[in-house]
This record gives structure tokens, sequence and C-alpha cells, in this order.
């Protein structure tokens, strides 16, 4: 837990400001006819040649350029969790960001997009990122950090940029990285010769504490067949039927 002050509270419960510039040229853009591409629906990671689609080793960072804190920081990490295997989605914990847009688990993700909000949900672990199109000022001290950061939107013609602050140090993912770390995503739609619609992001990141230069990684989507749905992720559930049983046990050991 945080220890958050009343003040912070406070913050936290006002209403949010939004920039009118924004809003204003999301207007414009709509009564032009320049409406930005939908990316609703429910993708999949990119299935091409190999078991995780041509592009896994692009989304992951195979020789990281990392300074000697970060090096330091993910060895001692790793010292303590390989002897046992733990990691943390064993204990139901989400993969955070970038993690969360690079893998997940190659489970798929839903987008919902309106004009204000894009939010997507990762089916593993059910993530959420709420990603805010309304140009809103936000005072940095009513962010709490956290796995996936605070993200802000918006339209570059049909690319959608993405930038993300506000995360926690994370050192238990394969993209490791500080609470230093500022994340911008570039997200365009393309379509495929068999008419596959393909997602593609590409991930800039800047960490001046864990990295000696900005690392760019990419990950593809592609639409998930029609009729496709999401399933729901009780990573608690197996542990509360045995809790059950344990249950059933000792009161049957009374009877």
């Amino acid at each position: 837990m945080h220890a958050v002050s009343d003040e912070a509270r406070r913050r936290r419960c006002a209403p949010w400001r939004t920039g009118g510039l924004g809003a204003f040229l999301l207007a414009f853009a709509t009564l032009a006819g320049a409406a930005p591409p939908d990316f609703t629906g429910i993708w999949r990671t990119y299935r091409g040649a190999g078991p995780f689609g041509t592009d896994f080793r692009a989304s992951r960072l195979e020789d990281p350029p990392f300074t000697e804190e970060a090096r330091r920081k993910v060895a001692e990490y790793r010292a303590l969790v390989e002897p046992a295997g733990d990691t943390p989605g064993a204990f139901c914990l989400g993969t955070g960001m970038p993690g969360s847009m690079l893998g997940s688990g190659a489970y798929p993700m839903e987008i919902i997009q309106r004009p204000e909000q894009i939010t997507i949900i990762y089916e593993a672990h059910t993530e959420v990122r709420r990603i805010y199109m309304d140009g809103r000022k936000v005072d940095p001290r009513d962010i709490v950090p956290s796995r996936n950061g605070f993200s802000v939107g918006r339209w570059e013609g049909d690319t959608l940029v993405v930038e993300t602050t506000a995360l926690k140090e994370a050192v238990d993912q394969s993209t490791a990285h500080s609470d230093q770390a500022h994340i911008v995503e570039r997200y365009r739609l393309s379509k495929e010769a068999d008419g596959r619609k393909v997602l593609t992001a590409e991930m800039t990141m800047t960490d001046p504490r864990f990295y000696t230069r900005p690392v760019v990684l990419t990950k593809r989507w592609q639409a998930a067949e029609e009729g496709a749905m999401m399933m729901h992720y009780e990573c608690n559930e197996p542990q509360w039927l045995d809790h059950l049983d344990g249950l059933r046990e000792a009161a049957a050991r009374q009877e």
C-alpha cells in the first residue's frame, strides 16, 4: 500500500482538467471528414512463420543496452527468483508496460475506441489500459505510479501516438525499466494481400537510469476471426477452489 496524503486524495477526486485545444482539433477533424481509423475489435498475436509469428524476436530485447544499475538490479532479481522458478504471473500479477503490449503471453487483446478515450483490455490477467484522448492536463502529483503507467494519446494523421509515464520500476519483465521510463507507441492499421487487418505498434522507450540509449521494439497484431470473444482470466480461481476443498476436509474431520 502507498501512503497517500489528504491533499493528493483531494486532487485525484477533483474533476479532470481537459485541454480545449485537443477537443477542438478532434471536433474539427471529424467535421472535415478526416476521421481516424477505427481500431475497435479483438486482436491476436500476428501469426507468420514459426510458433510465435515472424516478429516475435523483434518484440524482445536480445541484448539490452543496460546501464550498470540496471544490470545489477536485474541480476539480483533473477538470482532471487530463478532457483524456485517464480514469476509474477504465477502470483496473479499482470505484466505491465511495455510487456503487456509487446507480448501478453500470446493472449489476445480487445480495443474499445471512443473519441475521448481508447481502452485496451489484455486477456492475460485482464489487464486494462486507458489511453486518454481528450487533451487533459493532469498534475503529476495526482498520478500514483503503476505497472501500466498513465497514458495519453493523439492522432497524427492515421497514426495513433501514445505516450506513457508514471511507471513503477519493473525488473520482473523481459523489458525491464526504472521509474523514469518514458514510452512512446505508434499504432498503424494496414491490410495484407489475403485481406487480414494488421495492427502494428512501434515502441520507443527512453530510460536514462536503465538504458544507455532509447530502445525500439515492434509488435504486430492481426484482427481476430469474426465472432471471436475474449475469455475470462480468473487467475485466483484455482487457489480459491483449493481453499474450499480444505474447508470441506476440515469440516468432515469435525463430524
